[in-house]
């Protein structure tokens, strides 16, 4: 199979010869323009987030050996989450060649957080299925770069940070709703208030994803507790 010229310079950019391509389309194929002949890569997704956590834990094994499970399990989060690989989806141009339908493209699919996070992972895989472990995780570590040398030592997120905070006060967990939301669907904004069993509140807003936004509340919210979270 030859790839089209845009899958082509991806994997160029990838830096990895593909001895079968078509694992590389399918990577980048959404569901919104699967077919019985044109399969989505939501299995190459399921592969490719074990793929992702393995490559992930062994770098962070080696890089730490003293660490123990308790402190190395929130920086593999911040390591894998979707934020995060969607963000380097982004910087490797991977929107621009997904492959999708009308709908989703004009619904902003190439932009969108989930959409990116799970095609990178999907492209993961490909590239495990193509030529193996050794392979796939030197890509891993190579697109994830300096972020494995920066993780935070505690880089537990700002809502974990306070739902542990609440639990150990005796609190239920924190409650977030969503006060306001605007804009298109592709660019959302969204305003979310955070509010502990004592009344203590805060509340956040900008564009991006709700779960972005529920950390900002909550992080707010930490700044007021201060020196008690």
């Amino acid at each position: 199979m030859t790839p089209s010229a845009d899958i082509a310079a991806f994997a160029r950019r990838l830096g990895h010869d593909f001895a079968r391509p078509e694992l590389l389309v399918r990577a980048l194929t959404h569901g919104s323009i699967a077919s019985p002949t044109r399969p989505d890569n939501q299995r190459l997704e399921f592969l490719g987030d074990r793929v992702l956590g393995l490559a992930m834990a062994e770098a962070l094994l080696a890089a730490d050996r003293g660490a123990s499970e308790g402190q190395l399990a929130p920086r593999l989060n911040a390591l894998v989450r979707g934020e995060t690989c969607a963000e380097i989806a982004r910087e490797i141009g991977l929107g621009e060649v997904l492959k999708l339908g009308r709908s989703e493209m004009l619904s902003g699919g190439r932009r969108k957080e989930a959409l990116l996070a799970d095609a990178l992972e999907a492209v993961l895989a490909a590239v495990y299925l193509d030529a193996g472990w050794a392979a796939a995780r030197a890509l891993t570590l190579r697109l994830w770069g300096d972020r494995l040398r920066r993780v935070e030592p505690d880089a537990r997120d700002a809502k974990t940070v306070l739902q542990e905070w609440a639990q150990a006060q005796g609190m239920p967990p924190p409650r977030y709703e969503m006060v306001d939301r605007s804009g298109p669907d592709h660019a959302p904004r969204f305003r979310i208030a955070v509010t502990l069993a004592d009344g203590r509140a805060a509340e956040a807003e900008g564009a991006g994803t709700k779960r972005a936004i529920e950390q900002a509340a909550a992080q707010a919210l930490l700044g007021q507790l201060g020196d008690g979270a």
